[in-house]
Protein backbone atom coordinates (compact mmCIF):
# COMPACT_ATOMS: atom_id res chain seq x y z
CA UNK A 1 0.00 0.00 0.00
CA UNK A 2 1.24 3.12 -1.00
CA UNK A 3 -1.25 5.67 -0.72
CA UNK A 4 -4.78 5.75 1.61
CA UNK A 5 -7.75 7.71 1.35
CA UNK A 6 -8.56 8.39 5.36
CA UNK A 7 -12.39 9.76 5.96
CA UNK A 8 -14.03 11.27 8.34
CA UNK A 9 -10.87 13.15 9.42
CA UNK A 10 -13.07 15.00 11.73
CA UNK A 11 -13.71 12.57 13.97
CA UNK A 12 -11.53 11.54 16.89
CA UNK A 13 -9.13 8.94 16.11
CA UNK A 14 -7.85 10.85 12.53
CA UNK A 15 -5.22 12.55 14.41
CA UNK A 16 -3.04 9.55 15.50
CA UNK A 17 -4.59 7.60 12.19
CA UNK A 18 -2.88 9.95 9.52
CA UNK A 19 0.40 10.90 11.82
CA UNK A 20 0.94 6.97 12.40
CA UNK A 21 0.24 6.83 8.25
CA UNK A 22 2.69 9.25 7.08
CA UNK A 23 5.20 7.99 9.83
CA UNK A 24 4.83 4.73 7.92
CA UNK A 25 5.65 5.90 4.79
CA UNK A 26 1.95 6.21 3.06
CA UNK A 27 0.32 9.65 1.41
CA UNK A 28 -2.82 10.26 3.15
CA UNK A 29 -5.44 11.58 1.22
CA UNK A 30 -8.33 13.07 3.97
CA UNK A 31 -12.28 13.37 3.24
CA UNK A 32 -14.97 14.81 5.80
CA UNK A 33 -18.73 15.87 4.84
CA UNK A 34 -17.27 19.11 6.38
CA UNK A 35 -15.05 21.68 4.10
CA UNK A 36 -11.19 22.05 5.06
CA UNK A 37 -11.37 24.77 7.18
CA UNK A 38 -14.10 23.36 9.76
CA UNK A 39 -11.10 20.63 9.93
CA UNK A 40 -8.03 21.01 11.76
CA UNK A 41 -6.61 17.70 10.48
CA UNK A 42 -7.14 19.24 6.51
CA UNK A 43 -3.41 20.82 6.93
CA UNK A 44 -1.86 17.01 7.86
CA UNK A 45 -2.75 15.51 4.82
CA UNK A 46 -1.32 15.57 1.31
CA UNK A 47 -4.74 16.79 0.16
CA UNK A 48 -8.10 17.02 1.23
CA UNK A 49 -11.91 16.89 -0.40
CA UNK A 50 -15.37 17.42 1.11
CA UNK A 51 -17.55 14.28 0.28
CA UNK A 52 -21.43 13.71 0.62
CA UNK A 53 -22.83 12.27 3.78
CA UNK A 54 -22.45 8.56 3.73
CA UNK A 55 -26.20 8.15 3.98
CA UNK A 56 -26.14 9.53 0.29
CA UNK A 57 -25.07 6.31 -0.43
CA UNK A 58 -24.31 6.38 -4.50
CA UNK A 59 -22.91 9.71 -4.41
CA UNK A 60 -20.78 9.36 -2.04
CA UNK A 61 -19.05 6.02 -3.00
CA UNK A 62 -18.91 7.18 -6.86
CA UNK A 63 -17.39 10.61 -5.27
CA UNK A 64 -14.64 8.12 -3.33
CA UNK A 65 -13.76 5.90 -5.91
CA UNK A 66 -13.36 8.91 -8.22
CA UNK A 67 -10.68 10.55 -5.31
CA UNK A 68 -9.21 6.61 -5.26
CA UNK A 69 -8.39 6.81 -9.05
CA UNK A 70 -7.57 10.60 -9.08
CA UNK A 71 -5.16 10.12 -5.87
CA UNK A 72 -4.20 6.94 -7.41
CA UNK A 73 -4.99 5.60 -4.03
CA UNK A 74 -4.81 2.10 -3.27
CA UNK A 75 -6.38 1.51 0.33
CA UNK A 76 -9.47 2.70 2.37
CA UNK A 77 -9.47 3.16 5.98
CA UNK A 78 -12.90 4.28 7.07
CA UNK A 79 -12.92 5.72 10.65
CA UNK A 80 -17.27 6.01 11.21
CA UNK A 81 -19.60 3.24 11.67
CA UNK A 82 -22.01 4.81 8.65
CA UNK A 83 -19.16 4.21 6.34
CA UNK A 84 -18.01 0.58 7.69
CA UNK A 85 -22.02 -0.15 6.48
CA UNK A 86 -21.70 1.78 3.43
CA UNK A 87 -18.60 -0.45 2.62
CA UNK A 88 -19.76 -3.32 3.74
CA UNK A 89 -22.09 -3.58 1.48
CA UNK A 90 -20.08 -2.34 -1.66
CA UNK A 91 -16.48 -4.12 -1.35
CA UNK A 92 -16.91 -5.32 -4.94
CA UNK A 93 -16.62 -1.68 -5.96
CA UNK A 94 -14.05 -1.53 -4.71
CA UNK A 95 -12.09 -4.54 -5.67
CA UNK A 96 -12.44 -3.52 -9.43
CA UNK A 97 -10.97 -0.50 -8.88
CA UNK A 98 -7.56 -1.98 -7.54
CA UNK A 99 -8.16 -0.38 -3.94
CA UNK A 100 -7.86 -2.49 -0.60
CA UNK A 101 -10.47 -2.19 2.15
CA UNK A 102 -8.91 -2.29 5.73
CA UNK A 103 -11.68 -3.81 7.38
CA UNK A 104 -12.31 -7.14 8.64
CA UNK A 105 -14.42 -9.44 6.18
CA UNK A 106 -18.06 -9.42 5.18
CA UNK A 107 -19.28 -11.54 7.74
CA UNK A 108 -17.62 -10.51 10.31
CA UNK A 109 -19.01 -6.77 9.86
CA UNK A 110 -22.22 -8.08 9.63
CA UNK A 111 -22.06 -9.65 13.03
CA UNK A 112 -21.00 -6.95 14.87
CA UNK A 113 -22.71 -4.46 13.31
CA UNK A 114 -25.71 -6.01 14.65
CA UNK A 115 -26.46 -5.87 18.58
CA UNK A 116 -28.86 -8.95 18.49
CA UNK A 117 -26.32 -11.25 16.20
CA UNK A 118 -23.52 -10.28 18.03
CA UNK A 119 -24.96 -11.36 21.34
CA UNK A 120 -25.79 -14.42 19.57
CA UNK A 121 -22.76 -15.29 18.24
CA UNK A 122 -21.04 -15.21 21.13
CA UNK A 123 -23.46 -16.61 23.64
CA UNK A 124 -24.01 -19.68 21.40
CA UNK A 125 -19.92 -20.33 21.63
CA UNK A 126 -20.27 -19.23 25.11
CA UNK A 127 -16.82 -17.15 25.36
CA UNK A 128 -16.61 -13.35 25.64
CA UNK A 129 -19.38 -12.84 28.58
CA UNK A 130 -21.93 -10.36 26.53
CA UNK A 131 -24.35 -8.61 28.11
CA UNK A 132 -27.70 -10.34 27.79
CA UNK A 133 -29.81 -8.37 24.77
CA UNK A 134 -33.12 -9.61 23.46
CA UNK A 135 -35.13 -7.88 20.34
CA UNK A 136 -37.35 -4.85 21.72
CA UNK A 137 -40.45 -6.49 19.27
CA UNK A 138 -39.62 -9.87 21.70
CA UNK A 139 -40.86 -8.15 25.42
CA UNK A 140 -43.81 -6.74 26.48
CA UNK A 141 -43.32 -3.44 29.40
CA UNK A 142 -44.25 -6.45 31.88
CA UNK A 143 -41.26 -9.07 30.93
CA UNK A 144 -38.38 -6.22 30.87
CA UNK A 145 -36.24 -6.45 34.17
CA UNK A 146 -35.73 -2.92 34.82
CA UNK A 147 -33.90 -0.49 34.91
CA UNK A 148 -33.40 -1.07 31.40
CA UNK A 149 -31.57 0.02 28.30
CA UNK A 150 -32.33 -0.03 24.86
CA UNK A 151 -30.91 1.15 21.72
CA UNK A 152 -30.97 1.07 18.04
CA UNK A 153 -30.00 -2.89 16.92
CA UNK A 154 -27.28 -1.29 14.29
CA UNK A 155 -26.77 2.12 16.08
CA UNK A 156 -23.27 4.10 17.01
CA UNK A 157 -21.73 6.74 19.57
CA UNK A 158 -25.07 5.82 22.16
CA UNK A 159 -27.42 7.74 19.66
CA UNK A 160 -31.05 6.20 20.47
CA UNK A 161 -29.66 5.14 23.51
CA UNK A 162 -32.52 5.71 26.40
CA UNK A 163 -32.62 3.98 29.99
CA UNK A 164 -35.89 2.97 30.86
CA UNK A 165 -36.98 2.43 34.61
CA UNK A 166 -40.73 1.41 34.73
CA UNK A 167 -43.61 0.03 32.39
CA UNK A 168 -45.07 3.04 31.83
CA UNK A 169 -41.90 4.29 31.00
CA UNK A 170 -41.80 1.69 27.91
CA UNK A 171 -45.04 2.07 27.02
CA UNK A 172 -44.43 5.50 26.45
CA UNK A 173 -41.41 5.07 24.39
CA UNK A 174 -42.66 2.15 22.38
CA UNK A 175 -46.03 4.71 21.40
CA UNK A 176 -42.56 6.79 19.50
CA UNK A 177 -40.71 4.03 17.76
CA UNK A 178 -40.79 1.09 15.48
CA UNK A 179 -39.54 -1.89 18.57
CA UNK A 180 -38.05 -4.37 15.74
CA UNK A 181 -35.43 -1.52 15.20
CA UNK A 182 -34.22 -1.78 19.08
CA UNK A 183 -32.64 -3.99 21.60
CA UNK A 184 -32.65 -4.17 25.32
CA UNK A 185 -30.43 -4.84 27.68
CA UNK A 186 -30.39 -5.27 31.53
CA UNK A 187 -29.07 -2.07 33.03
CA UNK A 188 -25.29 -2.58 34.42
CA UNK A 189 -23.35 -0.32 37.24
CA UNK A 190 -19.80 0.16 36.79
CA UNK A 191 -16.95 1.33 34.59
CA UNK A 192 -16.88 1.26 30.76
CA UNK A 193 -13.66 -0.78 29.92
CA UNK A 194 -12.60 -0.58 26.05
CA UNK A 195 -10.25 -2.80 24.61
CA UNK A 196 -8.01 -1.54 21.35
CA UNK A 197 -7.96 -5.19 19.59
CA UNK A 198 -5.78 -6.11 16.07
CA UNK A 199 -5.30 -8.95 15.32
CA UNK A 200 -3.76 -10.58 11.87
CA UNK A 201 -5.45 -14.67 10.47
CA UNK A 202 -2.24 -15.83 9.19
CA UNK A 203 0.07 -16.23 11.17
CA UNK A 204 -2.20 -16.08 13.61
CA UNK A 205 -1.51 -13.06 16.17
CA UNK A 206 -2.69 -10.46 17.58
CA UNK A 207 -2.68 -7.62 20.47
CA UNK A 208 -4.71 -6.03 23.14
CA UNK A 209 -4.88 -2.95 25.27
CA UNK A 210 -7.35 -2.30 27.88
CA UNK A 211 -8.44 1.25 29.11
CA UNK A 212 -10.71 2.23 32.02
CA UNK A 213 -13.14 5.19 31.14
CA UNK A 214 -12.84 7.90 33.66
CA UNK A 215 -14.39 10.94 31.88
CA UNK A 216 -16.79 10.24 28.48
CA UNK A 217 -18.53 12.49 25.98
CA UNK A 218 -22.11 11.92 25.58
CA UNK A 219 -21.08 10.11 22.55
CA UNK A 220 -19.00 8.01 24.88
CA UNK A 221 -15.95 9.25 23.66
CA UNK A 222 -13.31 8.65 26.19
CA UNK A 223 -11.76 12.29 27.37
CA UNK A 224 -10.08 10.76 30.62
CA UNK A 225 -8.44 7.17 30.81
CA UNK A 226 -6.58 4.59 32.52
CA UNK A 227 -4.68 2.44 30.38
CA UNK A 228 -4.15 -0.68 32.45
CA UNK A 229 -3.02 -4.51 31.72
CA UNK A 230 -5.59 -7.37 32.54
CA UNK A 231 -4.49 -10.45 31.06
CA UNK A 232 -7.87 -12.11 31.81
CA UNK A 233 -9.42 -9.47 29.65
CA UNK A 234 -6.90 -9.12 27.00
CA UNK A 235 -7.25 -12.87 26.40
CA UNK A 236 -11.34 -12.73 26.32
CA UNK A 237 -10.78 -10.27 23.44
CA UNK A 238 -8.48 -12.46 21.42
CA UNK A 239 -10.29 -14.97 21.77
CA UNK A 240 -13.16 -13.52 20.98
CA UNK A 241 -12.02 -11.87 18.09
CA UNK A 242 -10.18 -15.26 16.64
CA UNK A 243 -13.92 -16.18 16.79
CA UNK A 244 -15.08 -13.79 15.02
CA UNK A 245 -12.42 -13.79 12.35
CA UNK A 246 -11.32 -9.91 12.85
CA UNK A 247 -8.89 -9.08 10.54
CA UNK A 248 -7.03 -5.67 11.35
CA UNK A 249 -8.13 -3.22 14.45
CA UNK A 250 -11.46 -3.27 16.57
CA UNK A 251 -12.70 -2.42 19.94
CA UNK A 252 -14.45 -3.87 22.24
CA UNK A 253 -16.43 -1.92 24.73
CA UNK A 254 -17.45 -3.62 28.33
CA UNK A 255 -19.18 -2.72 31.60
CA UNK A 256 -16.52 -3.33 34.52
CA UNK A 257 -18.95 -4.71 37.12
CA UNK A 258 -17.99 -3.87 41.27
CA UNK A 259 -17.17 -7.27 41.41
CA UNK A 260 -14.91 -6.79 38.81
CA UNK A 261 -16.44 -8.75 35.98
CA UNK A 262 -16.28 -7.91 32.41
CA UNK A 263 -19.64 -7.60 30.76
CA UNK A 264 -19.01 -7.52 26.99
CA UNK A 265 -21.29 -5.02 25.53
CA UNK A 266 -20.26 -4.56 21.79
CA UNK A 267 -17.29 -4.80 19.08
CA UNK A 268 -16.90 -1.65 17.01
CA UNK A 269 -15.27 -3.28 13.58
CA UNK A 270 -13.12 0.20 13.23
CA UNK A 271 -10.68 2.31 15.45
CA UNK A 272 -11.85 3.29 18.46
CA UNK A 273 -12.37 7.12 19.35
CA UNK A 274 -9.59 7.02 21.89
CA UNK A 275 -7.40 4.87 20.32
CA UNK A 276 -4.53 7.29 20.43
CA UNK A 277 -4.48 6.21 24.20
CA UNK A 278 -3.86 3.27 23.52
CA UNK A 279 -0.67 4.34 21.08
CA UNK A 280 0.79 6.78 23.59
CA UNK A 281 0.44 3.72 26.19
CA UNK A 282 2.87 1.71 24.06
CA UNK A 283 1.62 -0.23 20.95
CA UNK A 284 1.09 1.60 17.24
CA UNK A 285 -2.86 0.23 16.64
CA UNK A 286 -2.44 2.16 12.97
CA UNK A 287 0.74 0.92 11.44
CA UNK A 288 -0.02 -3.04 12.70
CA UNK A 289 -3.75 -2.25 11.40
CA UNK A 290 -2.43 -1.38 7.89
CA UNK A 291 0.00 -4.29 8.18
CA UNK A 292 -3.12 -6.82 8.63
CA UNK A 293 -3.76 -5.78 4.81
CA UNK A 294 0.04 -5.56 3.85
CA UNK A 295 1.04 -9.14 4.27
CA UNK A 296 3.43 -8.30 6.69
CA UNK A 297 3.45 -9.41 10.29
CA UNK A 298 1.93 -7.18 13.03
CA UNK A 299 4.10 -6.92 16.27
CA UNK A 300 2.73 -9.39 18.45
CA UNK A 301 4.62 -8.09 21.38
CA UNK A 302 2.64 -4.95 23.80
CA UNK A 303 5.01 -3.57 26.13
CA UNK A 304 2.12 -0.94 27.23
CA UNK A 305 2.60 1.26 29.96
CA UNK A 306 -0.03 1.89 32.73
CA UNK A 307 -1.17 5.02 32.87
CA UNK A 308 -3.65 8.40 33.14
CA UNK A 309 -4.34 9.71 29.79
CA UNK A 310 -6.49 12.88 29.47
CA UNK A 311 -7.52 14.72 26.57
CA UNK A 312 -8.20 18.47 25.38
CA UNK A 313 -9.60 20.38 23.55
CA UNK A 314 -6.97 23.04 21.55
CA UNK A 315 -7.94 25.99 19.37
CA UNK A 316 -6.59 26.23 15.63
CA UNK A 317 -6.32 29.37 12.98
CA UNK A 318 -7.38 27.23 9.82
CA UNK A 319 -8.03 30.12 7.61
CA UNK A 320 -7.68 34.18 8.07
CA UNK A 321 -10.18 36.00 5.89
CA UNK A 322 -9.32 38.97 4.19
CA UNK A 323 -12.01 41.94 3.87
CA UNK A 324 -11.92 43.73 0.26
CA UNK A 325 -11.67 47.48 0.39
CA UNK A 326 -9.83 47.09 3.47
CA UNK A 327 -7.03 50.00 3.81
CA UNK A 328 -4.47 51.26 6.12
Amino acid sequence: MKAAVVTAIGSFSADIVIKNLIELGLKVIGCDIYPAEWIVDSSNVSVFYQVPLATQEDEYIEEILTICRKEAADGLIVLTDAEVDVWNRNRNKLEEAGVTLCLSPEETITVCRDKMKFYEFLSERGIGNPIPTARLDSMTPESIPYPAVVKPYNGRSSQGLCYLHSQEETKRFLAGCEAVNYVVQPFYKGNVITVDVVRQADPERSAAVCRRELLRTLNGAGTSVMVFSSPVLEELCKESARALEITGCVNFEFIEGEDGTYSMLECNPRFSGGVEFSCMAGYDFVSNHVRCFMEEEIDAQVAVTEMYIARKYEEYVTKVLEKEGTTE
